[in-house]
């Protein structure tokens, strides 16, 4: 195939989404094992369910090459299935090769949902591959704070992730861009303004659901007023709840009002709003009591990467999950041993310390963004 054409009949509308049957939810959750529903739990890079390859950096990865799912992937996804996997650049080749992937991932136990980072701008998994021929944004910030635009961009890149087998995008970043010197968000925000963002936001959010892919909003309870970068060690937000309130929280709110169904969550302390130094992400001040209780959120709860050093080089991953559960998570990302992680939250349930009832919680909700996904493939 050669490049992609974006035309009025190729940007065929899911305006409407999908509803959701919730007597067909209870009905597959009561046949799922203990263990079927702990993999829901997970959403894995591809190659954690391949045991032979171990590295430190996500960096070393491309030189893998894992394109393409071996016996290796499906033995391991035999005893432990796999709720998502996220796709990365260097696992897309060409469209035939996506789509032989894609299709036997989603032939393993667990029936992953299929995930990308594609938010437009350097964040551009698929469409910063030059063979795809995909249009390519400079930024979300380089959109001018346009809602319309914003708009059109999330319609875009959703109709392109459709088209191409996806049914989750991380994106957009609802961060408001207000420290110069964070490394880590700059123009991936669409704006320094708290108000222009979150039109924005609405606007994206809406853009991809009409193109029938799940947006995600990132990173709760917001990554833009910090200096430091989650991905090699800790990072702190010094702000108050009403000062988050204030400026953060207005993105978030507005795409949540747009209906977003995950919100990821950020690796970033934030002390003044829950009195210790916890990331976010094990953080029941700041899921539970604020996210869930003030904001209303419903819907999913996804983890930034555990793999992140804010998280690993602080605890050991396995344990950092089941204080991710605890805290009120749904969708544990990106941890590189998926046996330990898997095992950690079997055990803390089997002993007690999670309740089954906690895991179907969280279970429930992933089961529903898989509804909302086929009703968008079946249209």
């Amino acid at each position: 195939m050669g490049a992609l054409a974006i035309t009025g009949a190729f940007l065929v509308s899911c305006a409407r989404a999908p509803r959701v049957n919730e007597a067909l939810v209870e009905q597959e959750l009561a046949q799922m094992s203990l263990r079927e529903k702990i993999g829901q739990l997970f959403f894995l890079r591809a190659e954690s369910l391949d045991t032979t390859i171990h590295y430190v950096s996500s960096a070393e990865l491309p030189a893998y090459q894992v394109q393409e799912v071996n016996d290796r992937m499906r033995s391991l996804a035999a005893d432990y299935p796999v709720g998502g996997i996220v796709l990365f650049a260097h696992n897309i080749k060409d469209p035939a090769q996506l789509a032989a992937f894609q299709r036997d991932l989603r032939a393993l136990p667990g029936r992953p949902l299929l995930c990308i980072d594609e938010e437009g701008g350097r964040v551009a998994r698929l469409a910063g591959n030059p063979v795809f021929g995909l249009p390519r944004y400079e930024s979300m910030a380089a959109l001018g704070g346009r809602p319309r635009a914003a708009g059109k961009a999330g319609r875009t890149i959703g109709t392109y992730l459709a088209r191409y087998g996806f049914d989750i995008d991380f994106a957009p970043v609802a961060d408001v861009n207000t420290n110069p010197e964070n490394v880590v968000i700059g123009t991936r925000a669409f704006s320094d303004k708290p108000e222009v963002a979150a039109r924005c936001v609405a606007a994206y959010v809406k853009g991809l659901r009409k193109a029938g892919i799940l947006g995600c909003l990132k990173h709760f309870p917001g990554h833009g007023d910090t200096h430091a970068d989650t991905h090699f060690g800790y990072a702190v937000s010094g702000k108050s709840w009403e000062e988050l309130a204030a400026c953060e929280m207005v993105p978030f709110k507005a795409g949540i009002a747009a209906g977003a169904p995950l919100v990821m969550t950020a690796h970033i302390a934030v002390p003044a709003v829950t009195g210790t130094e916890l990331p976010s992400t094990l953080s029941s001040v700041v899921l539970q009591d604020k996210l869930r209780g003030e904001l209303g959120y419903e819907g999913v709860i996804v983890t930034d990467a555990m793999e992140m050093g804010a998280i690993a080089r602080q605890f050991p991953v396995p344990d950092a999950c089941v204080l991710a559960l605890e805290a009120g998570v749904d969708v544990l990302l990106c941890v590189k041993d998926y046996q330990a992680c898997f095992n950690a939250v079997l055990g803390a349930v089997e002993q007690g310390r999670i309740s089954e009832t906690r895991i179907d919680e969280s279970v429930r909700r992933i089961l529903r963004l898989r509804q909302l996904s086929l009703g968008y493939r079946q249209k």
